[in-house]
């Protein structure tokens, strides 16, 4: 299964039996099996395509996003057919009003995400030893930290609030991001994490990059039949995929690191991206360099985000399950 990129001016789709005809200028270029597809990225605005086509790829379980073409984030979402277990999302709904169920949630995400960056920061120290003295500096301040948060675990009988979790998380997160400032190369202007819009390469990489992973995970949500909006450190809020959230925030360590690799090898270089009124673009031959190398590098976490979406709702299920009417009921009056 595989990711269709669509980010061509003048492309017209079209449904054609179980393939997708692609068309530039009217001319046919060629079809794509919808049973290879997984998932589908409209970049831009200048694709056609009619509601058939995005009916195809629904009933196929294929996820469509569609990007806005001035910024790394998500436009819309389309998914695909909707899991019928009822049990999980009740279960889960049931675990958000859980504060100690939150709580533990919240404290294992931490962890994991701290230990990882100690991970990325180690492994860039020894690839980039002339920039060992910010990232030293930067696992000064996560150490003490993830020491902390191991002792939660292994000594104090009550949880940590989640306010004092975020509170140890965004300390760490400036101190880590504070030591990434380092080892990107100085043309590329990272001075820290920027967004909304990114004004530097390095930024413009990490929030396409967190939004990939972040639609993803609410892919992965929705097929075991978990609510993707329901999260348990990121707690509900409007507009909000608090799950697919929660669900990424480990993942974002490994992410950092593949982008730096990906600038540090130049794969992509400064010539890929422009300024316009401040904001970063990544340009279109960028984009086409990066949907390859994210293809190639991200089945690793789409198989991490799958298992931790399968486990969830595996836990979730049999919980919910005492909810669900019973089978022979009469549901006349339904």
């Amino acid at each position: 299964m595989t990711l269709l990129l669509l980010d061509r001016a003048q492309l017209e789709i079209k449904s054609e039996g179980e393939t997708l005809a692609l068309y530039e200028a009217g001319t046919r270029r060629g079809t794509v099996p919808i049973k290879l597809l997984d998932r589908c990225v409209i970049h831009g605005a200048q694709t056609r395509l009619d509601t058939g086509v995005l009916m195809k790829l629904a009933e196929a379980g294929v996820t469509t996003t569609l990007m806005s073409p001035r910024s790394p984030r998500r436009v819309a979402l389309v998914l695909g057919s909707q899991h019928n277990d009822a049990a999980v999302r009740l279960a889960q709904a049931q675990r958000v009003m859980n504060d100690a169920a939150c709580r533990q949630w919240a404290l294992a995400l931490v962890r994991s995400k701290i230990t990882r960056q100690r991970r990325t920061l180690l492994t860039l120290q020894a690839a980039r030893p002339d920039a060992r003295k910010p990232l030293f500096d930067a696992l000064q301040t996560l150490d003490p930290i993830r020491a902390q948060l191991q002792a939660f675990t292994q000594t104090t009988p009550e949880l940590p609030a989640l306010p004092t979790l975020l509170g140890l998380e965004g300390a760490a997160a400036r101190a880590y991001f504070g030591g990434l400032t380092g080892v990107f190369a100085p043309a590329l202007n990272f001075s820290g994490r920027n967004r909304r819009p990114p004004r530097d390469p390095v930024n413009v990489c990490l929030s396409l990059s967190y939004t990939m992973a972040h639609m993803q995970a609410v892919q992965h949500c929705v097929q075991a039949g978990l609510d993707p909006m329901l999260g348990f450190y990121h707690r509900p809020s409007f507009g909000r995929e608090s799950l697919a959230s929660d669900l990424i925030e480990p993942l974002r360590p490994a992410i950092d690191l593949w982008v730096w690799e990906l600038l540090r090898s130049r794969t992509l270089r400064e010539d890929h991206f422009s300024l316009d009124k401040g904001a970063c673009l990544l340009g279109k031959t960028g984009r086409a360099i990066y949907y390859a190398e994210w293809e190639k590098t991200s089945a690793t976490w789409r198989r991490y985000l799958r298992l931790q979406c399968q486990n969830l709702a595996g836990s979730l299920r049999q919980q919910g399950s005492v909810w669900l009417a019973h089978p022979d009921e009469d549901d006349e009056a339904c």
